[in-house]
């Protein structure tokens, strides 16, 4: 047996040990060094193979489909620039608790450090944000098979670990690297019956704990509960606001915005005087920091805050924290819900209740007005379109805040979103991604988040994959004449932070081979979504939108929203 069948046979163990704990996708990039770890992974009949010319979208993609699909998902590549290439989705993942196992080929030691071609130093490449960073031996100087069943064990559990976190294993091979076909092939029976390692839910809240956030809520009237960001959405916590009488503000990713949350959440915070007159005397943050400045600033000023943080994601940017839980968002909402007596209507929740009505009321009236589209009409429109059971993955930048600001209470749509470090690239990749778990899936994302990921879009938009895409084509960055940079010299706003485009989004879709519709009208989208839907592969939806009317348009639902809670401020 040459040095490559030995290689090859030391991966077939490492895969399919991998395999009997639960692995069911991976995503490989082209490139020589990993040969027999891409063989391996092709080989094995449990896995499925997902081929990505770039690295970037490789790894954004299995970031979706973990996510979306809920187990750990491997990238390979070869050594190099390529294993760099990985770092901002690793990032997300370990920011969103999201487990990735992340396998890169490396030279052996002896061509470390000296010159050799492609070669850089991997182990530690991705620092703190990887739970664990293994740099594994060269098979041919560790072919026992106990030794790669060992690596994938221990690879395997830290990253499914509570809370879930990438981990990087770092795997040397030594030339040649193609096997001769003479390896033995791997039956698999020497693992059969590993124990698989459960889902890294977070605990429910011990005793103390528990008594003593029912002892807070039972005590206080005048409190708010907020619900970030959360892996595991739970129903559960619109019951407990309805026991305790408080609010729920709870942001579409945290699986909560559903019937009996507040349905204009934001607009009511974004008034400032409504919010001034309505400070809570406690707010209970479940999951992650609130996506919105207006939610961050309730937290901020809020005098008392206690913080049920499933992930120890560490959610306080604010460090306001009286005390912070880790525990699962859902069971704690249980475990408080039963110690607490339900607590009569009052003069608070009734205040919220009302206002809420009369902004919604209002936003939705500004919205309907008009014949052009406008992104928070958008946000509105597709996640009441969205089919039950159907996964919605929404763009950082304005995107996730006008969902956050406009979608409307409803029940089974899961929604997901890279807010961990909240970048615009690899957007592209993760809605593909999320869309091989299964389950109908659809984007919200803007223009320059869909140029920045074209790259996934030109590789994979023939390969067997179906989702719609909803591209909000303002010409560039607007986001930014909403921030403080609007008052810069316009030449310098345009060129350093709008960046307008003047691209032709239709013909990146025609490169690409993705079908293509443009929506000029508001009542156009729904239809348009409805065809991309029913049509097979990767399908995107333009909604043209003007960026000064659709600022005009802010500042009007603003107005409206002001002047329908006039009798609550």
């Amino acid at each position: 047996m040459t040095e490559a069948d030995v290689a090859f046979a030391c991966m077939r163990v490492f895969v399919r040990s991998l395999v009997d704990r639960g692995l069911r996708d991976a995503c490989v990039s082209p490139g020589s060094r990993s040969t027999p770890l891409a063989l391996a992974l092709h080989r094995d009949p449990d896995v499925r193979v997902h081929v990505h010319l770039d690295e970037r979208s490789a790894a954004f993609f299995a970031l979706g489909l973990a996510k979306a699909g809920g187990r750990p998902v491997a990238l390979a590549c070869t050594s190099g620039t390529a294993a760099a290439e990985y770092l901002p989705a690793v990032v997300e993942a370990s920011l969103t608790r999201i487990p990735l196992l992340v396998l890169t080929a490396d030279r052996p030691a002896e061509l470390r450090g000296v010159g050799a071609n492609q070669t850089i130093d991997q182990p530690g490449l991705y620092g703190t944000y990887v739970r664990a960073a293994i740099d594994a031996e060269v098979p041919g100087d560790q072919p026992d098979d106990a030794y790669w069943r060992g690596l994938a064990a221990d690879t395997w559990r830290r990253a499914v670990s509570h809370p879930p976190m990438p981990v990087h294993a770092n795997l040397p091979f030594r030339e040649p690297l193609v096997p001769t076909g003479s390896s033995p092939e791997w039956d698999g029976a020497a693992v059969a019956g590993a124990e698989k390692d459960a889902d890294a839910l977070a605990p429910g809240p011990g005793p103390a704990d528990a008594a003593w956030l029912a002892e807070t809520l039972d005590g206080v009237e005048r409190g708010l509960i907020v619900a970030g960001s959360l892996r595991h959405g739970d129903g559960r916590l619109v019951d407990l606001a309805e026991t305790v009488g408080w609010p729920l503000l709870a942001e579409p990713t945290s699986g909560a915005r559903q019937p009996g949350a507040l349905a204009a959440g934001q607009a009511l915070l974004a008034d400032e005087g409504f919010a001034s007159a309505h400070v809570p005397d406690v707010v209970l943050q479940l999951g992650a920091a609130p996506t919105s400045r207006p939610g961050l600033a309730l937290v901020g000023r809020t005098p008392r805050l206690v913080i049920v943080d499933p992930d120890d994601l560490v959610a306080d940017p604010h460090r306001r924290a009286e005390r912070r839980i880790v525990a699962d968002a859902g069971s704690t909402a249980l475990s408080i819900r039963v110690r607490c007596s339900p607590r009569a209507t009052s003069a608070w929740s009734v205040a919220w209740r009302e206002a809420d009505v009369a902004a919604r009321r209002a936003l939705d009236a500004v919205l309907d007005r008009s014949d052009e589209p406008s992104e928070p009409r958008t946000a509105r429109d597709l996640s009441a379109w969205m089919p039950p059971g159907s996964t919605l993955v929404v763009g950082s930048s304005m995107p996730v805040r006008d969902l956050d600001l406009a979608m409307a209470p409803r029940e089974g749509l899961r929604v997901l979103a890279n807010r961990g470090a909240s970048g615009i690239d690899g957007v592209v990749s993760t809605v593909l991604g999320a869309s091989a778990a299964g389950s109908p899936t659809v984007g919200l994302l803007g223009d320059l988040s869909f140029l920045h990921d074209a790259g996934s879009l030109l590789w994979n938009a023939r390969r067997g994959l179906d989702a719609v895409l909803v591209v909000v084509n303002n010409g560039g960055g607007a986001i930014f004449s909403l921030l403080g940079q609007r008052d810069l010299p316009p030449a310098e706003l345009e060129a350093l932070f709008t960046t307008a485009h003047g691209l032709d989004l239709a013909a990146v879709c025609a490169a690409g081979g993705a079908g293509h519709a443009r929506v000029e009208r508001p009542t156009d989208l729904v239809p348009a979504v409805d065809r991309g839907r029913e049509a097979a592969g990767v399908q995107i939806v333009e909604v043209v939108v003007d960026a000064a009317r659709d600022r005009a348009r802010r500042a009007e639902l603003h107005d409206a929203v002001a002047t329908a809670l006039g009798p609550w401020r």
